[in-house]
């Protein structure tokens, strides 16, 4: 198949299957003497495995490092693949649980209690890694999975609740003084925990803070919280690690 037969069967851009080629992601199985590039059945196979990597959160370069192991079993990958979706999909139900009840709560038809209404929220699970390598590296970021990854899933979902409880505490606070006591208090217990979680020091914590607020994707999910609490935590974080630099 041609570039173009296979963007258009598959819904992706011709550009995305030339820079999948360009990184050596996907290279065709032939390229024409006139420059066209050719996939095999195989090519097929590997990038409907690539996309499935896309879809669960996986960056490009850890795909690339993933496929080229030669440890690496397709089958095992199909296996991880659909255990990983099935995990996606309970969380996705809860979150649509959340707003039909959310909706019935607001138009006053049943009353939801607060740990209710933040059901199907999990921020265990780091979309943003490859931000975090680029920004503050390998090493740290290793640090914190290999510290999560030893926690049994009771421990880390007691790890989940007590960052959502942080968070709404600090969405309390998010119309304060960033630089109240109380602020700082909270924000400390936010630090305190990222510092269980892995190694920041007070610069990665103010930058962290900066992410929060120029990342959209960050913003919107920690204004899920209360609107305005990206930008009250990014001014909390950068006070607490201005104050404690002294």
């Amino acid at each position: 198949m041609k570039v173009k037969e296979v963007a258009d069967l598959v819904g992706i851009s011709v550009r995305t299957l030339h820079h999948y080629d360009e990184i050596g992601l996907l290279t065709p199985e032939e390229i024409t003497e006139s420059g066209y590039r050719l996939y095999s059945e195989a090519n097929l196979e590997m990038l409907q495995q690539i996309l499935f990597f896309r879809e669960l959160g996986f960056p490009l370069k850890k795909i690339k490092e993933i496929i080229s192991s030669p440890a690496f079993n397709r089958q095992e990958a199909l296996e991880l693949h659909r255990q990983m979706l099935l995990e996606k999909r309970t969380r996705l139900d809860k979150m649509l649980s959340t707003i039909d009840k959310t909706i019935l709560h607001s138009k006053g038809e049943i009353n939801m209690t607060n740990q209710e209404k933040f059901e199907g929220f999990d921020f265990s699970h780091n979309p943003y890694e490859q931000e975090a390598r680029e920004r503050w590296g390998d090493e740290a970021v290793d640090r914190s999975n290999t510290k999560i990854g030893q926690m049994s899933k009771a421990e880390q979902e007691a790890m989940s609740q007590e960052m959502n409880e942080i968070y709404r505490k600090l969405a309390a606070l998010r119309n304060d003084a960033p630089d109240s006591k109380e602020s700082q208090a909270a924000i400390k217990e936010w630090y305190d925990l990222l510092n269980r979680m892995g190694n920041y020091s007070l610069d990665a914590f103010k930058g962290l803070g900066q992410m929060y607020v120029d990342d959209e994707r960050f913003t919107k999910n920690i204004d899920k919280f209360g609107e305005g609490l990206a930008k009250f935590m990014r001014d909390a974080m950068a006070i607490y690690a201005d104050n404690h630099k002294k």
